[in-house]
């Protein structure tokens, strides 16, 4: 099984300075203006049909009876990168990114989120990342691995909390059982 790693698009910094000099040798500066003026537009807007409307105009791949968060964002250099299942939740304020500006290089990849998938508020998702149908994303999180479905992860970098068997608590429960753990190892 490939990781998001593998996945991911490298192209090398084409001279002087890091890669983000050279953002515009990538993409082009009136393509990611635009994509720019659109992604304020979701981010404020509190109609989530019309979210969705102007997500597929960016080129965002978004399945039946999706919910953007308010202030959740998009990647606005490669919108055209994500894929959203059917039923996915996007919380508040978290952010999808299809590209990584290095030193070196610059990492494009394509993101996959499954169907009834959910993503907390303030969550970042790296490129190349695959989320499963029905996985969750706790908020603040940092995902920078697959989530495999039907997986609850948290933390930076996010992983998998409990023991992964349905019907045994959310992702609260598992939150507050790790805090206890802490709690006695300290």
């Amino acid at each position: 099984m490939l990781d998001r790693y593998d996945r991911v698009e490298r192209t090398e910094t084409p001279g002087e300075g890091n890669s983000l000099r050279h953002w515009q040798d990538a993409k082009s500066y009136w393509e990611v203006a635009k994509n720019y003026l659109g992604t304020w537009v979701i981010r404020v807007s509190g109609d989530l049909d019309r979210k969705n409307r102007f997500l597929r105009r960016l080129g965002v791949t978004v399945g039946e009876n999706v919910s953007w968060g308010l202030e959740a964002t998009p990647d606005v250099f490669w919108p055209e990168r994500i894929t959203l299942g059917d039923d996915v939740i996007v919380g508040y304020d978290a952010t999808i990114l299809c590209h990584e500006f290095l030193q070196d290089e610059y990492r494009v990849g394509d993101v996959v989120v499954g169907d009834r998938a959910m993503i907390g508020a303030g969550a970042v998702i790296l490129p190349g990342v695959e989320i499963g149908h029905d996985a969750q994303v706790a908020a603040n999180s940092l995902v920078a691995d697959d989530v495999p479905p039907e997986t609850t992860v948290a933390g930076v970098p996010a992983e998998p909390l409990g023991d992964g068997d349905e019907g045994e608590g959310d992702a609260r429960d598992d939150l507050e059982d790790r805090d206890a753990r802490d709690a006695r190892d300290d």
